[in-house]
C-alpha cells in the first residue's frame, strides 16, 4: 500500500514537472514590442508579437520595444554672449525594428543605447544650437534654435538603427537679472507705444476738425456762389427785358401814340401858352 502511494505520489511530481517544462516552453511577445531569443545567453534570433516556443532551462526572451519612445535630457547651456542657461530638450525616437538584433547585441537594450549614444548626443546638439543665438534671440525665435538643434542630431545619429522625430526646447531658464531687464525694456516699448497711440490719435482728431472745418468752408462758399448766380441770372435776365422794352417803344411810335390815346381822357386844355411868353390865352 506504502509503495502504490509512493508511486502515486512520484507520478504526480512527474507530471507537474513535465507541466511546468510546457508552460516554460511557451512565451508571448505584445504589440509594440520584439521578443530577442537568448540562447546561452547569446542574442540568437528576433519574434514577432504574438505566442511563440522556446527551449526550456536553455532560452532567455527579452522584450524590446519597438514603439516611439521620449527621452528629455535638462542641461546647462551658453548663449552667444556667453549667458548662462538651464535648457531642457526632448526627442521622440523609434528604433527600425529589422535592426533591433543587432542594436541589443550591441548595447545591450534601449536603455543602454539612450544612456551611451542618444542622451549624449542630444545634449552636444541643443549645446551647439543655442550657442548661435543671443538670449532676446532664443526668446523671440526658438523654432530657429529648435531647427539647427535637430539638424546637428540628426547628423551624429545617421549611423545608428533609428528614426529621429519631433525635437523640442522645452523650456530655457534664464538668469533672473536678465528676465528683470527685459521686462523693463518691454514696459519701456509698451509706454512708447501708448504714447504713439495717443499722439496718433491727437493727430486724427486734429486732421478730423480740420476736414470738417474744410468742408463747412467749402460748403458756405459753394452756397454763396450758388445765390451770386442766381442773383446774377435774375439781374440778366431783368435787364434784357428792359432792353427788349426799351427797344421796342423807340422803334413802335405808333405804339407810342396808341399808348398816349389810350392814356387821354378826353378833355381839352383850357389855356395855352404861346410863342410870346408873355400871352396867355383862355380857350373857354
Amino acid at each position: 500500500m506504502r509503495k502504490l502511494s509512493s508511486g502515486l505520489a512520484l507520478s504526480g511530481v512527474a507530471v507537474v514537472a513535465l507541466l511546468s517544462v510546457a508552460f516554460s516552453a511557451v512565451y508571448t511577445v505584445d504589440e509594440g514590442h520584439v521578443g530577442i531569443v537568448k540562447h546561452f545567453g547569446e542574442a540568437t534570433s528576433m519574434t514577432h508579437p504574438g505566442i511563440h516556443m522556446k527551449v526550456p532551462f536553455v532560452d532567455e526572451i527579452v522584450s524590446m520595444e519597438t514603439r516611439t519612445r521620449k527621452n528629455v535630457e535638462d542641461h546647462p547651456a551658453a548663449t552667444k554672449e556667453q549667458m548662462p542657461v538651464t535648457a531642457k530638450v526632448s526627442v521622440n525616437w523609434t528604433v527600425n525594428k529589422s535592426e533591433v538584433l543587432d542594436l541589443y547585441r550591441q548595447y545591450g537594450g534601449l536603455e543602454q543605447f539612450e544612456h551611451r549614444i542618444l542622451d549624449p548626443r542630444l545634449r552636444a546638439a541643443a549645446k551647439d544650437a543655442i550657442a548661435h543665438f543671443t538670449a532676446e534671440e532664443l526668446i523671440q525665435n526658438r523654432t530657429a534654435t529648435i531647427a539647427l538643434a535637430e539638424q546637428r542630431l540628426k547628423a551624429s545619429m545617421s549611423d545608428f538603427p533609428v528614426t529621429l522625430d519631433s525635437l523640442q526646447i522645452e523650456n530655457i531658464v534664464l538668469p533672473a537679472g536678465y528676465l528683470k531687464s527685459i521686462e523693463t525694456k518691454q514696459t519701456e516699448k509698451n509706454l512708447a507705444k501708448a504714447e504713439e497711440h495717443k499722439l496718433a490719435r491727437q493727430k486724427f482728431t486734429a486732421d478730423q476738425a480740420i476736414n470738417t472745418a474744410n468742408a463747412e468752408r467749402d460748403a458756405t462758399r459753394a452756397r454763396a456762389d450758388g445765390e451770386a448766380y442766381r442773383i446774377k441770372l435774375l439781374a440778366e435776365a431783368e435787364a434784357t427785358a428792359i432792353e427788349k422794352k426799351a427797344k421796342a417803344l423807340s422803334t413802335n411810335k405808333l405804339l407810342i401814340e396808341y399808348e398816349r390815346v389810350k392814356r387821354w381822357n378826353g378833355v381839352l386844355p383850357s389855356t395855352m401858352l404861346g410863342s410870346d411868353t408873355n400871352t396867355l390865352l383862355s380857350l373857354k
